[in-house]
């Protein structure tokens, strides 16, 4: 046998141990599974996963004989939860302006010293149970890109990452209030566009920098100006010919009418949805992101931003007006994707605040188990990874949690205890008793 033949079958061996060894079989014993596709709790079943993907879903009784398995029976197992709206790339005190905060964090805060904040809060949503977050910008350039690709390459720790890229938005994005000889300082948060053949360019500048979706403010209140009906067109159909979705981030009616015209995949909050615009979402198939807050989140808000007692009137106005909003959609049949946008430091880390949607949702209304669903396979669905994430099947990735209690009779508490994360395989938390 010559050197070289030693040498290949030397290497082979070694990458057949090497694969082995990445392959190994791990399984997991549900008590309670819950099946995002189909919506429904089942008992009872098996979960073979072998590296980073699910093999099998079976019954207790396909465990092999002498395998060991991580006994889950006396909880819930659910999928990864997905966040699709977050800005793990920055944060703001409750007390302090956005535009402020804005122009401080790009003017004073390092993409370096950043980057390492963004990558703490990132491992927060995985710690507690997020393991997949959509960023929708105020990321600076492409930070949210290279926070995601440091993830992939296990750099760092986090979740999975879908990221957006700067915010295209029309003349001086969302940081209002800025003097005309500064307005260049905008460009490092936003990508402001000047027309419908710049809007193309801009689409093309984020493929090329490898985005997984393209966000855009169809309004950027308090600053009046607007994306045109013309410009969003231009935005969509150039995103979608590079297999990218597009969702908008909309305040007003008009907006949310002008980004739905346009073409757009996606809602982000539409606080002002009129029951018109409403139907038009269900006709062509839009789906909406609510990222309001519970009653508990805003009574700590409204005191660590320091409102006086007589301030606080509007919250109950605030509420009312979005859980009208959010049952509407329900009963129209708008698909809803579960999104915190809670950049706000409330003295919790942002993945700890991120369950609060979860919160809100419940006390707007929504069944235990479609809340569940918009956090898991609904979301999945609208980001096209409804086969790979949000679920528990073959091929899927093994992103796993588990939780202790009844989430039909206590789900706010049962959300909260979550005992069990998984991700890619790899078991990030097991408190099992």
């Amino acid at each position: 046998m010559n050197k070289t033949l030693i040498l290949t079958v030397t290497a082979l061996i070694c990458f057949l141990i090497k694969s082995n060894a990445q392959q190994e079989s791990t399984y997991l014993k549900a008590g309670t599974f819950y099946d995002s596709k189909n919506n429904v709790l089942l008992k009872n079943k098996l979960i073979h996963i072998e590296g980073a993907k699910i093999v099998s879903v079976g019954d207790f009784s396909s465990l092999p004989k002498n395998a060991q398995a991580i006994d889950l029976t006396d909880y819930t197992v659910l999928p990864g939860l997905i966040d699709a709206h977050t800005h793990v790339l920055f944060s703001q005190e409750a007390n302090e302006d956005f535009a402020e905060c804005s122009i401080h964090t790009l003017t004073m805060e390092s993409d370096a010293l950043r980057a390492l904040r963004g990558s703490e809060r990132a491992k927060s949503y995985l710690l507690n149970g997020i393991t997949s977050i959509r960023d929708l910008g105020n990321s600076g350039l492409y930070l949210d890109v290279a926070l995601r690709d440091a993830i992939n390459e296990g750099t760092i720790e986090g979740p999975r990452i879908m990221a957006s890229g700067p915010i295209l938005a029309a003349q001086g994005g969302q940081i209002y209030n800025v003097t005309p000889e500064h307005q260049d300082l905008i460009e490092g948060e936003y990508r402001i566009i000047t027309g419908p053949e710049d809007a193309k360019n801009a689409v093309r500048e984020h493929v090329n920098q490898n985005v997984d979706l393209i966000k855009i403010c169809a309004d950027n209140l308090p600053n009046k100006t607007y994306l045109t009906i013309e410009e969003i067109k231009s935005i969509v159909k150039t995103a979608h010919e590079y297999n990218l979705k597009v969702t908008a981030h909309c305040v007003t009616n008009q907006s949310a009418r002008n980004a739905i015209e346009g073409g757009v995949d996606g809602i982000e909050h539409g606080f002002n949805l009129s029951d018109s615009t409403i139907g038009l979402m269900v006709e062509r198939g839009v789906y909406l992101v609510p990222t309001e807050n519970s009653r508990d989140y805003m009574n700590t808000y409204v005191k660590l931003a320091d409102y006086d007692e007589n301030e606080v009137d509007w919250i109950d106005f605030y509420m009312n007006n979005m859980t009208s909003r959010l049952n509407k959609a329900i009963k129209a049949g708008v698909p809803i994707v579960a999104g915190s946008d809670n950049y706000t430091d409330i003295e919790v880390s942002q993945g700890e605040s991120s369950f609060d949607m979860f919160r809100y949702y419940f006390e707007a209304g929504m069944k235990p188990l479609d809340i569940l669903q918009s956090s898991t396979y609904t979301s999945a669905l609208h980001l096209n990874k409804e086969n790979k994430i949000g679920c528990l099947q073959p091929d899927a990735y093994a992103d796993i949690i588990a939780v202790k209690g009844d989430l039909l009779l206590d789900f706010i508490a049962t959300m909260e205890s979550v005992v069990f994360i998984m991700k890619d395989g790899e078991i990030y938390k097991n408190d099992v008793d």
